[in-house]
């Protein structure tokens, strides 16, 4: 029987590797100038840290985690999503004994039994970010700001930042209500997801994506309308920091995000080159949530993107220096060389130079076809000649052109001109 990858998910080749570690890269890069650390998580957690952090309700919980019992009768589930899990190791390492604000980011795969189509897999990677310990709307504008700074040196800019609030413990349960009521008259006409969602979170009306339900949602009441005093000068002063760094926004009343425990800010950045499923990153601010794992009161700011869908918006025709190409192709001709050559690469890889070869030998140009095949910068020709005269043949591969370069020195001659990028 031919075996094949299970469906939603897929290799990753080496050629689209060094996209994606590009892309990774300038992430660290910018994460890190704004004071991030990674942290490294666990793949698979306690099923009840994603039913309890996520919500009972979502879709995530409801229909799409991969769940399983271990051999010793845990119930164990393949992480869905990040936040949860630095939630669990924020508390369980006492970080916020320090009582300072802590910067993270991830990166890894998430697992999520999603019907597979494009830029979205059931198994997915993201890099996320969360900033814990303070409930400052600095927090909130710093961050989504360092969004705009990535994106921008990707060389991505046809996407927008849509914010909204989504009020906090002390006003979003009269608005619930509201709206509650409000989706009473619609309900024969909305889908049956809402039907239930109505029930146990009617705010998740808001976030269905059939067109009809849409629709009813465009004239159902805002939450931005019903917020207290202290949420509105939250979600003001956020605006106005975005405004002052010059970084373009929209609001989005109907953007409640897919989780349960986002309050005050939420948002998403969205992009027309992706189809209906247009969100390439997602967040906001949960400051509840690590009470609710009985932590103490801690405020936290986050988000997380598709790697996916950040590297198929990314235009990598205009990036130089992704290729991973070969410093030198050697080529070896005759059996002197030939056995010269293993110990001479060795040296040139020990030097600091990527190095390749034809290990099945062959005529000239059959070497030389393959050294153009791997782009290298240059190629190192050894044969009889050479080796009487002491001086090996170096191609620039770039130019064609040929010069004569000492074998006892040719390792540190190589080095000078890789590094003169000649």
């Amino acid at each position: 029987m031919k075996i094949q990858a299970i469906r939603g998910v897929k290799d990753i080749m080496p050629d689209e590797v060094e996209k994606w570690r590009w892309v990774e890269n300038k992430a660290d890069q910018v994460f890190t100038r704004y004071g991030f650390k990674e942290i490294r998580l666990p793949i698979f957690e306690k099923t009840k840290l994603f039913s309890r952090g996520i919500g009972e309700t979502t879709d995530i919980v409801e229909k799409e985690m991969y769940t399983f019992e271990d051999r010793g009768g845990e119930k164990v589930t393949l992480r869905p999503e990040g936040t949860a899990s630095v939630v669990r190791a924020f508390i369980e390492h006492k970080m916020y004994a320090s009582q300072t604000v802590h910067k993270f980011y991830y990166l890894g795969p998430m697992f999520r039994y999603e019907r597979p189509q494009a830029g979205r897999f059931r198994q997915f990677y993201q890099i996320g970010v969360e900033a814990m310990g303070s409930h400052n709307p600095s927090i909130d504008a710093e961050v989504m700001t360092m969004l705009m700074d990535f994106f921008n040196i990707l060389g991505l800019n046809q996407f927008e930042l849509q914010i909204n609030s989504l009020g906090c413990d002390k006003c979003r349960p009269g608005y619930r209500e509201t709206l509650k009521k409000s989706i009473t008259s619609h309900l024969s006409d909305l889908c049956e997801n809402c039907n239930k969602r109505y029930q146990k979170n009617p705010l998740r009306v808001l976030d269905c994506k059939v067109e009809r339900d849409i629709e009813i949602a465009s004239g159902l009441p805002k939450i931005t309308e019903h917020i207290c005093n202290e949420c509105k000068y939250h979600f003001e002063k956020v605006q106005a920091l975005l405004s002052e760094a010059m970084v373009p926004y929209s609001i989005n009343s109907r953007l409640v995000r897919g989780l349960d425990y986002y309050t005050h800010t939420a948002f998403e950045i969205t992009s027309d080159e992706l189809g209906a499923q247009n969100a390439i990153c997602g967040g906001g601010r949960y400051n509840t949530l690590v009470e609710e794992f009985e932590g103490p009161s801690t405020p936290c700011f986050g988000f997380a993107l598709g790697l996916e869908r950040l590297i198929f918006l990314v235009p990598f025709d205009k990036v130089e220096g992704i290729e991973n190409n070969p410093d030198v192709f050697v080529v070896p001709l005759g059996e002197e060389a030939e056995s010269r050559v293993f110990n001479l690469i060795h040296q040139l890889r020990s030097g600091g130079l990527s190095v390749e070869r034809d290990y099945d030998g062959g005529s000239m140009k059959s070497q030389m076809r393959k050294a153009n095949k791997s782009a290298s910068r240059f190629a190192l020709i050894i044969g009889e000649n050479e080796i009487k005269s002491g001086n090996y043949q170096l191609k620039n591969m770039q130019d064609g052109k040929q010069s004569n370069i000492s074998a006892a020195s040719c390792v540190e001659e190589i080095k000078i001109l890789i590094n003169k990028k000649i």
